[in-house]
């Protein structure tokens, strides 16, 4: 299996869309539905089925003509939705509905504003090496991806021929590219110019790998890889001509945070949410600091040998913690789904932000992998709803996706995981930091108030200890990806709120109608349970209260 020589950020791409679209059409016993919801799951099928684009020479359709007949499409779509009465069904099937409706808002919103196939080179990026910790690629992605991590090599024949298929699509979809890129969004041109680079490196990479054994392959390879070199050429030529902002703005941030993302709060909102907790972190780590001034330093793992035998063990030494103190349903495959990602060792001159913490405690990443707990979880476990089942489209996942990961870390700081190792929490305390001072950076950028650049250096101004330098490239990717994709920079502190707040309004509820404690490992059953969904609508289904989804739709 390949893998790119670098491993962005917090996690390594994306299980395929249409894999992914495939499994939820495997029939599960459900719920007894409502009258109503089966016309509602039949129209999520059809809607999915719609946002698949048509296809010209076998790659994806994003001409002008192809998009506004799509938007044309949508609003039947959207009206057919509405005219599905869902206020007498269960909770959970009502959630459904506005899962839906979310979704449909969010191709309305691409096609209106954030316009990928017009604005963003990156989003003909198509060959991908690695798999995304989240339910599916973080960011706009087309509809014609190439999953490298996915094959084994050397290929089997219907693997070649899977193969061979996908990097076909490839000139076609970027001669078109040519013809659809005429937005004048300029960081983003110029960092799409970047992603495309590194596609054609894949793709020599990849050339290597299959060597001349399939002719048929061989040709399909270098077709894609000259695509892709020709691609560049031309970006790099068009670039002095783009000049414009490349944020979408305050007003229709806010717009995607209450209407896709279901996230309660306008921009100005988590401005002020992400700057108290910039300043919180930095104040509790100096406090932590201070307190631990008399312990040595953490130990840094100083070799591949060391760091593995640290990694397992810390893997061994977290799920025992997790079982002893019934913090949450411990499954057979929560482990394996660790061991599973404990990379590897990395030269001091080479580490990226999340490698530094790895490499003095390993236990701070894994708390975050709560990620890869969720895959595991959705492939073992596959939710009864269909609509729940796969990847939510437009990363509406977010909020719970990235606020869980994030959460978790302070959370089990807080319920003890470090109290033997004091140290520890420095680093949690950094990485909250991190989280807070990309966020930020990037609800500036989307305002226009900061280019891509200052987004970048207000990144590095306020990470400690130097742990992300202008030089790395998990720096630029962090903020390209937060450009890219409205609202995702700041769905780890924004996530992790809303986490937070449903834990201590769940618990306070609990003990009001039942006169009981509402345990941790109650907190996540049913945070589980509900899948992987947008955090408001979670609280609506385990409170019952739907008063912040009714404050968004203006119901």
């Amino acid at each position: 299996m390949m893998h790119r020589r670098h491993t962005p950020h917090d996690r390594p791409g994306a299980w395929p869309a249409v894999f992914m679209f495939m499994a939820a059409m495997i029939w599960l016993p459900q719920a007894e539905a409502a009258d109503g919801y089966d016309e509602l799951t039949a129209l999520f099928q059809e809607w999915r089925a719609f946002e698949e684009p048509a296809r010209v020479d076998g790659a994806p359709d994003y001409s002008k003509s192809a998009m506004k007949k799509k938007h044309r499409d949508l609003k039947a779509l959207q009206r057919r939705l509405a005219a599905i009465d869902p206020s007498g069904w269960p909770i959970e099937q009502q959630v459904d509905h506005h899962i839906v409706r979310a979704e449909m808002n969010g191709l309305d919103f691409n096609i209106r504003v954030l316009k990928p196939w017009s604005r963003d080179p990156a989003f003909y990026q198509q060959v991908w090496t690695y798999q995304s910790d989240t339910p599916a690629h973080e960011g706009p992605t087309n509809h014609a991806l190439i999953e490298l991590w996915t094959y084994d090599f050397p290929l089997s024949d219907d693997q070649a021929d899977k193969l061979i298929a996908g990097l076909n699509t490839v000139p076609p979809l970027l001669r078109a590219a040519r013809d659809n890129l005429d937005g004048n969004a300029r960081d983003l041109w110029m960092a799409g110019i970047h992603t495309m680079e590194l596609q054609a490196e894949d793709l020599r990479a990849l050339n290597e790998t299959v060597g001349a054994g399939n002719a048929v392959l061989s040709r399909a390879v270098n077709d894609a890889l000259t695509a892709t070199q020709d691609f560049v050429a031309w970006l790099k030529e068009e670039a002095p001509n783009k000049t414009g902002p490349s944020g979408i703005g305050k007003e229709n941030y806010t717009w995607r945070s209450k209407n896709v993302h279901l996230i309660p709060l306008a921009w100005e909102d988590e401005v002020m949410l992400l700057k108290r907790e910039l300043k919180r972190a930095h104040a509790s780590l100096r406090l932590e600091e201070h307190r631990n001034r008399a312990l040595p330093p953490l130990p840094v793992a100083s070799s591949p040998e060391e760091y593995e035998a640290q990694a397992l063990d810390s893997v061994d030494r977290y799920m025992a913690y997790l079982e002893e103190n019934d913090i949450l349903p411990i499954k057979d495959y929560l482990k394996p789904a660790l061991v599973e990602r404990i990379g590897s060792f990395a030269p001091e001159e080479n580490r990226n932000f999340f490698q530094q913490a790895m490499h003095r405690e390993p236990m701070t990443l894994w708390t975050h992998f709560y990620h890869w707990w969720d895959l595991a979880r959705m492939e073992n476990e596959p939710h009864e709803s269909l609509i729940r089942r796969g990847p939510l489209l437009y990363n509406i996942f977010d909020s719970r996706a990235e606020g869980m990961a994030t959460g978790m870390e302070e959370m089990m700081m807080h319920a003890g995981l470090y109290d033997d190792n004091p140290r520890v929490r420095e680093i949690v305390w950094i990485m909250q930091a991190q989280r807070a001072a990309r966020g930020l950076a990037s609800l500036y950028a989307h305002a226009n108030e900061f280019t891509m650049k200052d987004a970048s250096d207000f990144h590095v101004k306020w990470t400690p200890r130097g742990w992300m330098s202008p030089d790395l490239q998990l720096l630029g990717f962090e903020q390209q990806l937060y450009l890219r994709q409205p609202g995702y920079g700041t769905s780890y502190v924004v996530g992790k709120h809303l986490v937070e707040k449903l834990l201590a309004d769940r618990a306070r509820q609990v003990l009001e109608e039942q006169g009981e404690d509402y345990t941790l490992s109650q907190f996540f059953e049913e945070l589980d349970e509900a899948g992987v969904i947008p955090m408001s609508l979670i609280r609506w289904q385990l409170t019952g209260d739907d008063s912040v989804i009714r404050a968004m739709t203006g119901e």
